[in-house]
């Protein structure tokens, strides 16, 4: 069985406001019973941290993510942090991001998470249109997100991924690329671009129901992420993954160890959790997504896992297929043998044989990996393994 690096993801659930679009698992909360929520990540920490799987590994990377993680006290996070480092210890150059909203309460604390030792921030800007962060429902303008922005250089940090939507309702081409060029004016490390997706049991997915919004067609959205990429990779920013970009030796070691099918820790109202099992396959959990029944039952039970699942060798080769190929390189095959004992083509050429033949996919003795041609429609291919 192979060690893999190891990673934590921290779940901070609470909002100021939801929005609309959003189906991470949020919750509005005026005041959050911070002190208990605390002690229930350091108690959920403290089991896994002892667990045989995870017992004696270090760890590459903590990401506090949400939800609004810049609400929490920089207390939470410090103490999050120094627990992480007593328990388990930390890998040389060990990442450690959280993500930020771009309003100026939240600014304020930045320079407080850099000293509790936060070394990476990711901001969700979204866009740097006034008129569509309305419309997305956020609670802060441009002028607040580009000050942010400053504030963030100010508090020292030297690594910090901006967040960007596209394919919004009524948007443009030039449009989406103004907030694209003025993002990329900043000079961030990391830049993630997302297209809008109408998630199921969101708020926005009842109003288009009822009232069907005009979103761009296939065509121009086509164009956005074309664009994108070209504009993105001609001012020196590396597309290591579908939508994420980033400087040299800039991504984001965390996700992209997701992609790579490491083994990671969640903590928190409704994290998940995952690593290898000797036979090849893997275990996972999620936890309780109400922060409050999550609360009581890890101050109780030091877990609050809500479900767990085990897959076999076959089913879990092809999740690492279908994660590995969201990356620029793909699917390395030698390291694919080593961890599953077979090929990573040859076990699977006949469910994507005829992708390849269309040019969607790439195959070499090196690697499997997508063509610009498949990278629009690689949840489809992934479909076709899963």
């Amino acid at each position: 069985m192979r060690i893999t690096p190891l990673q934590l993801y921290v779940h901070i659930p609470f909002c100021v406001h939801k929005c609309h679009y959003c189906d991470f698992n949020s919750h509005e909360r005026s005041n959050p019973d911070w002190k208990n929520y605390e002690s229930a990540l350091i108690s959920e920490l403290k089991h896994w941290a002892a667990s045989p799987m995870f017992s004696g590994r270090r760890l590459s990377s903590i990401f506090f993510g949400g939800g609004t993680p810049s609400l929490a006290p920089t207390q939470l996070i410090g103490e999050v942090i120094q627990h992480a480092k007593s328990m388990l210890g930390f890998e040389d150059n060990i990442e450690i991001s959280l993500e930020a909203n771009p309003g100026t309460i939240d600014a304020e604390h930045f320079s407080a998470y850099r000293q509790a030792g936060v070394n990476r921030l990711s901001m969700g800007v979204q866009s740097l249109n006034d008129q569509e962060l309305q419309w997305l429902g956020r609670i802060h303008d441009s002028k607040q997100a580009l000050a942010a922005f400053d504030a963030a250089r100010n508090a020292g940090f030297h690594n910090i991924n901006l967040d960007l939507i596209y394919g919004l309702p009524n948007q443009s081409l030039d449009a989406w690329l103004d907030s694209l060029l003025t993002a990329i004016k900043l000079a961030p490390e990391h830049l993630s671009c997302y297209q809008l997706t109408i998630e199921p049991h969101t708020k926005l997915a009842a109003n288009h129901a009822s009232s069907p919004l005009n979103i761009p067609d296939d065509d121009l959205a086509l164009m956005m992420f074309f664009e994108t990429r070209t504009r993105l990779n001609n001012t020196g920013y590396e597309a290591y993954e579908i939508s994420n970009f980033a400087k040299p030796e800039q991504k984001c070691r965390h996700n992209d160890g997701y992609w790579l099918y490491h083994d990671y820790i969640g903590i928190g109202a409704g994290a998940a959790g995952k690593w290898d099992t000797p036979d090849g396959g893997i275990k996972r959990y999620s936890n309780i997504r109400s922060p409050e029944r999550y609360t009581q039952a890890s101050l109780k039970n030091g877990t609050a896992i809500h479900t767990q699942e085990s897959l076999d060798q076959n089913h879990s080769a092809a999740e690492a297929l279908w994660l590995g190929l969201r990356r620029e390189h793909g699917v390395c095959r030698h390291s694919f043998q080593q961890r599953f004992g077979f090929d990573a083509w040859e076990h699977f050429s006949s469910a994507l044989k005829l992708r390849h033949e269309c040019g969607q996919l790439s195959v070499t003795d090196k690697h499997v990996c997508l063509t610009p041609e498949g990278l629009p429609v690689a949840d489809a291919i992934a479909a076709s393994v899963l």
